[in-house]
């Protein structure tokens, strides 16, 4: 394991938070390690419609067409999965990223010819976002706190905030090409400071309870995915079977309610840690104490909290239950994407590829 990782994660553990409800104290990431900064260029999806409205900034003007690549097919390269958490703030941090590193990063994904994709669609061999010449790249944003999607209420209408996650990220579509709203978003629903489907509380940036299902709800239907990452956090090493089921279906349970009937087809798990028995965190079941009804999941992809570049699932390695991805901390984001393009491994889809299933 990454040393790097290890130290990170010890030190974390003991900063500790009360989280909501039935929840016992909780920390609040599952990464590892020092954060700074990358650099790249990018593509655009048309502001989309949903519960509420965008930024409500003018568009910026853009190329009248989205630029194709140059690089040969490669079908089993590697597809860098990055992984985020708060993003924000006056410098980075261990858990955190500035506004101006994540833009950076955002810029050298789409310079270097990398295009946003979901999980999903790794799964399903799924590239037709990935234009020709071009590379996939999955951005994974994990706990759920208003630093990735917050709202303003401007007289009575709910907007993005262009300084959060989601509303830098609209912003770089809009002057890019080709850069569509595809990323995949692992979500607590019971966590501690705000991390409660992007903030519960208004001392957190402003943001209403009442406004949490909503940008669950907006993010399913503009193109992003929804993924488990437990109710409240857990370090499912440490709990017996019945509680590490019971996290998992607990929060796939707030995201239906959110989105009805909507199929959760990821799992990251948090701080990297396997439960005793390693197939409850794709399998299991619930059963509610109150209702007495059963509430069972399966997943079929279970992502790490690290470990590099991921395999394509064109590789026959490939092992969707152990998804491995690069950590926003230092230089490591510029790093990989330099990395694998200079040494022609990273993941080139070929035209067949790009054709819708």
């Amino acid at each position: 394991m990454d040393r790097r990782f290890v130290a990170a994660a010890l030190a974390f553990a003991a900063l500790a938070a009360c989280a909501k409800g039935d929840a016992p104290a909780t920390t609040r990431d599952s990464a590892g390690g020092n954060v700074s900064s990358p650099a790249v260029n990018a593509d655009a999806a048309p502001p989309a419609a949903g519960t509420a409205s965008t930024t409500g900034a003018a568009p910026a003007a853009s190329p009248a067409a989205a630029p194709t690549g140059t690089a040969a097919a490669n079908q089993q390269g590697r597809i860098p999965v990055l992984e985020y958490h708060v993003i924000g703030g006056d410098k980075n941090g261990l858990y955190s990223r500035t506004a101006a590193s994540y833009k950076a990063d955002l810029e050298a994904a789409y310079r270097l010819g990398y295009r946003p994709v979901t999980i999903a669609q790794v799964l399903d061999k799924d590239f037709r976002d990935v234009p020709a010449g071009m590379s996939p790249v999955v951005f994974v944003y994990d706990d759920a706190s208003d630093s990735q999607f917050r709202y303003l209420d401007q007289d009575g209408k709910l907007v993005v905030d262009p300084t959060s996650g989601l509303g830098i990220w609209e912003e770089f579509a809009r002057t890019h090409p080709g850069w569509k709203s595809r990323g995949t978003y692992c979500m607590l629903n019971g966590g501690a400071a705000g991390h409660n489907f992007f903030g519960d509380k208004v001392k957190f940036d402003g943001q209403k309870p009442e406004w949490r299902f909503q940008k669950v709800k907006w993010l399913a239907d503009n193109g992003f995915e929804l993924c488990d990452h437990t109710l409240w956090h857990m370090k499912l090493s440490q709990y017996p079977d019945a509680a590490v089921q019971e996290q998992i279906a607990r929060n796939a349970m707030g995201i239906d309610s959110a989105v009805p009937g909507y199929k959760i087809r990821t799992m990251a798990l948090p701080y990297g840690l396997w439960p005793k028995n390693r197939e409850l965190a794709w399998r299991g079941s619930w059963t509610d104490p109150k209702t007495g009804k059963t509430h069972s999941y399966n997943f079929q992809a279970v992502l790490e909290v690290a470990g590099g570049p991921t395999r394509s699932p064109y590789d026959p390695q490939f092992n969707p239950k152990s998804i491995n991805r690069v950590q926003a901390v230092g230089n490591d984001i510029a790093r990989t994407l330099t990395q694998l393009t200079t040494s022609k491994t990273r993941m080139v889809p070929r035209g067949k590829d790009q054709v819708a299933k």
